[in-house]
């Protein structure tokens, strides 16, 4: 199959575009940024960059993961994101669905980023008595910044090209994968390997994970039509367990893996004492038929 990637010099990209070429995939790669796996360099704002490259490569599928993301919202305005996150995605979709397209199907890379409100930002900062527990059917979505807005709206595109051409398209909304610290790591006092450690017991996953579930989606995507999933390692958490998450994390995580505090010990980490959300990546292994290679458990053999 011939795929466009954008987002091809990313993190994603980088596991991405190898990940299909071994899977005997034609692959280009298109990104603002020269990378090794990037053929062609330029934006997805550019509408007729995308239409040439979609006629002129017979572009079978496109796996949409170029974005501004949240770091940018620092360095760029909201134009910014507006355009390369809302317009670029409009620009790819209705090419795609154009008259001529040899696109048969779309996979687009969302955030569960965009399921985080200020109101649940500022609850989390009083104190809360109970653990969120987020899945696809949480209401309402009202992402507290720009890189949210410009992701859900995306969304929304995508749901609307989707029900007027009967493009088959997947949306995923990726938890963290990057290799950056948090922007709120200032408010964390664990090291940023045993943070990231601790979070894979409820929001993150591998950068090779993340390139995983993105081939599931193109393989599966005619067949689902169109949906949206959460990606994320497997919690061994149960939604029972939110109330006990927000007052004793430590002793939850117990339970379900009582040899942490022994491997944890010998390099001096700690859990966090609460953690006050938990990400539900059931509905992907259900409807999507994947699940992510590398949990906790993992996490923890690798550290012994």
């Amino acid at each position: 199959m011939d795929i466009l990637v954008t987002g091809s010099s990313g993190w994603l990209g980088q596991h991405l575009v190898p990940r299909l070429k071994r899977g005997g995939h034609t692959v280009t790669g298109l990104d603002p940024v020269p990378g090794e796996h990037t053929d062609v360099v330029g934006s997805v704002a550019d509408r007729d960059l995308v239409r040439r490259l979609l006629r002129e490569r017979r572009i079978g599928a496109i796996v949409h993961g170029g974005a501004l993301h949240k770091p940018h919202i620092a360095t760029h305005d909201g134009s910014a994101f507006i355009a390369t996150n809302v317009q670029g995605t409009l620009n790819l979709l209705e090419e795609a669905t154009a008259r001529g397209s040899t696109v048969d199907r779309f996979v687009f890379t969302s955030t569960t980023s965009l399921m985080i409100s200020q109101e649940i930002r500022d609850a989390q900062k009083r104190g809360i008595a109970r653990a969120f527990w987020i899945d696809e059917e949480m209401t309402p979505l009202e992402p507290r910044n720009i890189y949210g807005v410009s992701k859900l709206a995306a969304e929304h595109l995508c749901r609307m090209v989707n029900g007027t051409s009967g493009l088959p398209l997947v949306i995923l909304r990726t938890a963290r994968f990057f290799p950056e610290e948090d922007d709120m790591a200032h408010e964390i006092v664990q090291s940023g390997p045993n943070t990231k450690a601790n979070e894979f017991l409820f929001r993150r996953l591998t950068a090779e994970d993340a390139a995983e579930a993105h081939v599931a989606a193109l393989d599966r995507a005619p067949e689902i039509g169109f949906d949206t999933f959460i990606v994320c390692a497997p919690t061994p958490f149960r939604p029972e367990d939110c109330e006990a998450l927000m007052a004793d994390a430590p002793r939850v995580v117990d339970r379900y893996h009582p040899r942490w505090r022994e491997i944890y010990a010998r390099r001096g980490w700690t859990m966090f004492d609460r953690i006050d959300r938990v990400y539900d990546s059931g509905k992907a292994t259900r409807a999507l038929g994947f699940s992510c290679r590398t949990g906790f458990a993992d996490i923890l053999t690798s550290l012994e």
